[in-house]
């Protein structure tokens, strides 16, 4: 009975103790979600009240770069250890074109380009070429008007303007009633890829809301 009583309990302790997480390295990855925003939704939700020049009147800024992430075919890592030098100011203020801000900017390098196993500037320039390489749909440009539709037509419009997309290579996300990001599955290369099962995760409002351009 002692000897059974010592078998159970060591089983037990065996399944209490868990391994620990090996810690996400640099440059270990499967493929990129390239996060697209649609900036007037972000802007009603966070920007204004911080007031962001992002979100000023006139300034006609549609989808942003959220960021470019590094993926594993499950799951993902994040703010790897790295040698290299973070950005300096400039170098992430010269991103705000394409991301809205020099802080959004820096913020994705330390949480997400870190992992890429790129410089700073390397990973400047690979998200500046996966946004130039997806074609923003012509009827989503200087949106005039607030427009509601399925998230299936936002894909949709997507692999018409982007012919090498699949359905399962792009998602769309929602936040309560408004598009929040179309997100774009690439190889490590920049090429269009499927998304892995939990990148697919689609908005599951029937519509969503599409505020108009500033």
């Amino acid at each position: 009975m002692k000897r059974l009583s010592a078998l159970l309990a060591a089983m037990l302790w065996a399944s209490l103790v868990v391994p620990a997480a090996a810690q996400d390295r640099a440059g270990r990855f499967d493929y990129y979600v390239l996060s697209l925003g649609w900036s007037p939704s972000w802007c009603r939700a966070t920007g204004d009240s911080r007031d962001a020049g992002q979100c000023d009147a006139g300034g006609k800024t549609d989808f942003i770069v959220h960021g470019l992430w590094p993926q594993y075919e499950r799951g993902w890592p994040q703010d790897c250890a790295s040698d290299d030098r973070d950005p300096s100011r400039r170098d992430s203020q010269a991103m705000a074109d394409l991301m809205g801000s020099g802080g959004l900017a820096w913020y994705q390098w330390k949480k997400h380009g870190r992992c890429s196993g790129l410089s700073a500037a390397g990973y400047f320039a690979a998200t500046r070429e996966a946004a130039t390489r997806a074609r923003i749909p012509g009827v989503f440009d200087g949106l005039s008007r607030d427009i509601t539709l399925p998230p299936s037509v936002i894909e949709d419009a997507f692999i018409e303007a982007n012919p090498a997309l699949t359905r399962d290579g792009i998602t769309v996300t929602c936040r309560s009633e408004a598009l929040q990001e179309v997100r774009i599955c690439l190889t490590r290369d920049l090429q269009p890829r499927d998304c892995a099962p939990d990148a697919r995760r689609d908005c599951s409002r029937r519509s969503v809301l599409m505020e108009k351009v500033r």
